[in-house]
């Protein structure tokens, strides 16, 4: 279904997956048209391919600092002071690869039922070496018995499974903080999410498989039905990861992202004059047709992983 208003049209697609902004002259078309994006001066394109990504990092921003108000989850040792704390559990902030705890079943994420605090916990761990105990996890509405077996670790001085645990809590900051913190862990977690990138795309240039931490819709969908289980302000922080990710993907200068348009349009100001249009239009969708077979490869990867 679509409509126009003015000189925009508007639609929604029958399938909801994803959404777009298709820009008159986006592929060089309508050069002598003053309304046309191909007529406008590298500048002023350069600041309309920009412009989406700068709202992903402000749509992060305000989630970030509505979610500081009515509370976000957070590591209550790290709060500061002046803060609001409710819902504290011990929790699992993660799992050794190979370790009882993995083979178990045990996830990050799970609330561990029973104990009051770290100390209770590695207490218990450390009174039962090499007996198969059972421990009681919260797993969004599921209330799972995961038996394991603790054994001596050689990094370590006891008995252990394998888990790293926290007492975590929902946190919420007085309003004149909130934004100021929002504005400061957005922009916190756009350069962690930067050096991850980064990270992962040496990781692929040497060879490594980097698939294992890639996302589809299917993955996406599944991350998001967790979170929904463990409460708002969980899907909350999650869309506010998922914000900055996707700005900081679409600012790559990689062919058929807003990145790469931003490319072209450098080396049209270095040579003087804009690459030919053909051979960019050919080049982005070539970048199009590698980014669907990526996403065709990473979907059918969690279908196989979740199913």
């Amino acid at each position: 279904m679509s409509w126009k208003k003015g000189q925009t049209r508007y639609s929604i697609n029958l399938i909801p997956l994803g959404g777009f902004v298709k820009i008159h002259g986006e592929q060089g078309e309508g050069k002598g048209d003053k309304d046309s994006f191909a007529s406008k001066p590298a500048g002023a394109r350069a600041k309309i391919l920009v412009a989406g990504v700068l709202m992903n990092f402000i749509l992060a921003m305000a989630l970030m600092s509505l979610g500081n108000i009515i509370g976000m989850p957070g590591v209550v040792a790290e709060a500061e002071s002046g803060v609001k704390i409710r819902d504290e559990k011990i929790q699992v902030t993660g799992v050794l690869i190979d370790s009882p705890a993995e083979r178990a079943g045990f996830q990050a994420g799970d609330v561990l039922v029973g104990f009051k605090n770290e100390s209770e916990f590695q207490g218990f761990i450390k009174q039962n070496e090499g007996q198969n105990i059972e421990i009681k996890v919260a797993r969004g509405k599921e209330i799972l018995n995961l038996r394991v077996v603790p054994k001596i670790s050689q990094d370590s001085q006891g008995p252990v499974i394998g888990v790293g645990i926290a007492k975590t809590g929902i946190i919420s900051y007085p309003v004149w903080r909130s934004f100021i913190k929002g504005v400061i862990d957005t922009v916190n977690l756009i350069f962690f999410i930067i050096q991850v990138a980064g990270k992962l795309i040496y990781q692929a240039f040497l060879g490594e498989p980097v698939m294992d931490v890639l996302a589809g819709p299917v993955g996406i969908y599944k991350i998001t039905s967790q979170a929904a289980g463990m409460g708002f302000a969980y899907i909350l922080n999650l869309v506010i990861f998922l914000s900055v990710q996707l700005g900081i993907i679409n600012i790559l200068p990689f062919p058929a992202l807003d990145g790469g348009r931003l490319f072209f349009l450098g080396i049209e100001k270095i040579k003087g004059k804009p690459v030919s249009q053909k051979i960019e239009n050919i080049i982005h969708a070539i970048g199009f047709a590698l980014l669907m077979l990526l996403m065709v490869a990473v979907t059918w990867r969690d279908i196989i992983k979740f199913f």
